[in-house]
């Protein structure tokens, strides 16, 4: 078969994934959308109770939007902020339905390479087709071709662990009953599991920031829950990033709500915390063990919610030949942009198909896994991402190399961290009286541990 008859194959039905099939579909290219859960936006229902801080503004594609309209859909109001639930209900699905040929569900690839040959050969590699291996809903492998392939598969799936060594701690897998990722529904589904306990939460970013929001309004029906807020961070100002600077408000509300909690002493600050093992007590609660600002420690907890970011699972693509950055696991033309040891900066300047080309023509990693283990991307940064993809696709260098997106300001961006007024928090540090810490390394002990 002519390569260039086939579709292309896009890993992925989330939101990124099906803007890419709605570009090409408009340049008269052929998507396949090839989706490992039963529906779009899998992922995204995993924290559907979850608000967004991106107005709808920023969350519907161009093109998508455009197929939409000529099948009745009516574009939600610009400045409304949705859910990741509203997300999936009043866009992704209708997407899909308007996709639907080009989408299988129930689909999880397994591997990617070009066909009759493996990551080594480079003799006439670049005019073979992709095989994309596919375990679909019969259970079996299908062996599906492809003339070029975006991968849109999200991180969501590989969580970083607890560990501060990029490791899991050391018993953390044995823990997994008791420990969530992510953002859990704590006022939802799950308030049973966190009224009245005492919970850890691990990490520095939107993720925490909603959990300790969250529990700490668990915390006013139920009083005796306990919240500790475990940072690698040695100032717990650099988590609440732009605050009312912030061009996105309610990105911006996040941080001066979680800047509130700590003031009002609702979360108990446990800054800088490396963790390094998690045990069971003997009532089958947590013992979280690590360095305390400098100093061997420990802290009994319930429950924990890891919020420490995630990872691209690279394992699919192990055959085809990629250009990462070594420490992100981002596309590497994109790795100086994103780089968290470079910027303080939420915001990415537009980025298209140059900057994500492999050295394997026609293969892009696109959406939140194109920035590896980097924070903070935006939807409309995907969306411009995939219109510059399907652009070059299809021939039109032009239009690829064109920027066509504007986003907002955090009005902190720098080369180096922004000064933020000093927070005043009764936080625990090695030394304070209560912790018992001259004495022993255990720290703090669950009240309600179970």
């Amino acid at each position: 078969m002519n390569p260039a008859s086939l579709p292309v194959a896009i890993i992925g039905a989330g939101p990124v994934g099906l803007a890419a099939a709605a570009n090409l579909l408009a340049r008269g290219a052929t998507p396949l959308v090839l989706e490992a859960g039963p529906e779009a936006g899998h992922a995204v229902r995993q924290w559907g109770h979850v608000r967004m801080f991106t107005p709808w503004q920023y969350c519907v594609d161009r093109q998508a939007a455009a197929l939409l309209t000529t099948r009745g859909w009516s574009h939600p109001p610009v400045d409304d902020i949705p859910t990741g639930g509203e997300l999936v209900t009043r866009y992704l699905e209708p997407l899909a339905e308007s996709l639907a040929p080009c989408v299988r569900f129930d689909t999880r690839v397994t591997g990617v390479t070009r066909k009759g040959c493996d990551k080594v050969r480079t003799a006439g590699r670049d005019a073979l087709p992709f095989v994309v291996r596919a375990q679909g809903p019969d259970g079996r492998d299908h062996a599906i071709e492809a003339r070029a392939v975006i991968d849109a598969s999200g991180t969501w799936s590989m969580p970083n662990p607890a560990g501060a060594d990029g490791l899991p701690a050391i018993g953390e897998i044995d823990a997994a009953d008791r420990i969530a990722t992510g953002i859990p529904d704590i006022l939802g589904v799950d308030r049973a599991t966190y009224a009245g306990r005492v919970t850890a939460v691990v990490g520095s970013g939107h993720s925490a920031l909603n959990a300790l929001i969250e529990l700490a309004a668990l915390r006013k029906s139920a009083p005796d829950t306990r919240i500790f807020w475990m940072l690698r961070k040695q100032r717990v100002e650099d988590a609440f990033g732009g605050e009312t600077a912030d061009a996105l408000q309610a990105r911006g509300a996040l941080g001066v709500a979680a800047r509130d909690l700590v003031e009002s002493g609702a979360v108990e600050i446990v800054a800088s915390f490396r963790v390094a093992a998690i045990a069971r007590t003997a009532d089958g609660a947590l013992r979280i063990e690590g360095d305390h600002a400098g100093n061997p420690a420990a802290f009994v907890a319930d429950r924990m919610i890891v919020a420490t970011g995630f990872r691209p699972d690279l394992a699919i693509l192990r055959e085809v030949r990629l250009a990462l950055d070594p420490w992100l696991e981002s596309v590497a033309g994109i790795g100086t942009l994103i780089d968290p040891n470079l910027h303080s900066c939420g915001t990415v300047r537009p980025h298209g198909a140059i900057e994500l080309a492999h050295p394997e023509p026609g293969f892009f990693i696109a959406g939140i896994k194109s920035y590896g283990r980097a924070p903070t991307f935006l939807l409309a940064t995907g969306h411009e991402q995939v219109r510059s993809i399907a652009a070059m696709l299809t021939g039109d260098l032009g239009a690829a190399r064109r920027v066509e997106l504007a986003l907002p300001e955090t009005g902190v961006c720098s080369t180096r961290p922004a000064p933020r007024t000093d927070v005043k928090a009764a936080a625990l540090a090695v030394g304070k009286a209560g912790c018992g810490c001259a004495a022993t390394p255990e720290l703090a002990t669950a009240a309600h541990a179970r």
